[in-house]
């Protein structure tokens, strides 16, 4: 881990890029792959696809640990380039494209194709959750699994007001707001986050909705984790991952409570 990490310092990506695959590299080594593999998911071997993967770190994780055709999709392709800069500099077997899963079908050569798909930090900026996990589902194979994981929208900071960097930004549930006050705490936002976060309000991803979107497009949930912090929190400030799963069954509690939901679905 520590020769990935000091290796990719030599990489020619930017500083801003080694920073992202840093800490997601970690998620991915740390904590991704054990829970797949722990939850009787294969990785060696296995072919693997990102949506959403943006600096690469999660894939190139995948890639060491033996997964092979790893491949990672985003809409922004600048965060692709580095990725493959990352990837390329450390001989993993790792491609990248850009592919939007909500207004495109995986192209022909991704359908039918990947034992593993992962959707981290992605399916809560999905303007159509139906359409981004129907046109995921086309790209497993059968008994493919896919890992999702989001902030519940009425989490604390489930609207991702943090990504601000305003004084707003600082404020726990301020998209519970109504929307005179919601926009108040906008102001001196950066701009495209402003969207952004405006954009995450109009879709409001809860728990109860993905439940129901993943049963309508025909996924089987084999496995639900819920978390007052989340796993992530680890690499990027030291705190350890801390279960709620006690919420589970409790729809308000859950909702405004649990920073992240976990799922693990199958395309049975």
């Amino acid at each position: 881990m520590n020769d990935i990490l000091q290796d990719i310092i030599n990489s020619g990506a930017h500083e801003y890029t080694r920073h992202y695959f840093r800490y997601m590299y970690l998620l991915g080594k740390e904590y991704l792959v054990p829970y797949l593999e722990q939850s009787g998911v294969n990785i060696k071997g296995a072919s693997v696809l990102e949506i959403g993967c943006a600096e690469g770190g999660v894939l190139c994780a995948f890639a060491e640990r033996g997964a092979v055709n790893c491949v990672g999709t985003d809409i922004a392709e600048y965060r692709l380039e580095q990725a493959a800069i990352i990837a390329k500099h450390l001989k993993l077997d790792c491609t990248f494209s850009s592919h939007d899963i909500v207004t495109q079908e995986p192209p022909a050569e991704f359908k039918n194709a990947f034992d593993i798909v992962i959707l981290r930090d992605v399916i809560e900026h999905l303007t159509d959750t139906d359409a981004g996990l129907a046109h995921t589902k086309m790209a497993l194979k059968k008994n493919g699994v896919l890992l999702v994981a989001f902030p519940p929208y009425y989490s604390p900071y489930g609207g991702h007001q943090h990504t601000l960097h305003n004084i707003g930004g600082a404020v726990p549930y301020i998209q519970g707001l109504p929307e005179p006050l919601f926009k108040l705490f906008l102001k001196g936002g950066r701009g495209g986050d402003i969207d952004e976060v405006q954009q995450l309000r109009k879709i409001r991803l809860t728990i109860a909705k993905f439940r129901a979107a993943a049963k309508r497009t025909g996924y089987s949930i084999e496995r639900e984790d819920l978390y007052m912090f989340r796993p992530v929190y680890k690499a990027k400030f030291g705190m350890p991952p801390l279960h709620f799963n006690i919420a589970k069954g409790i729809p308000g509690l859950r909702e405004v409570l649990c920073m992240e939901a976990e799922y693990l679905l199958r395309n049975a």
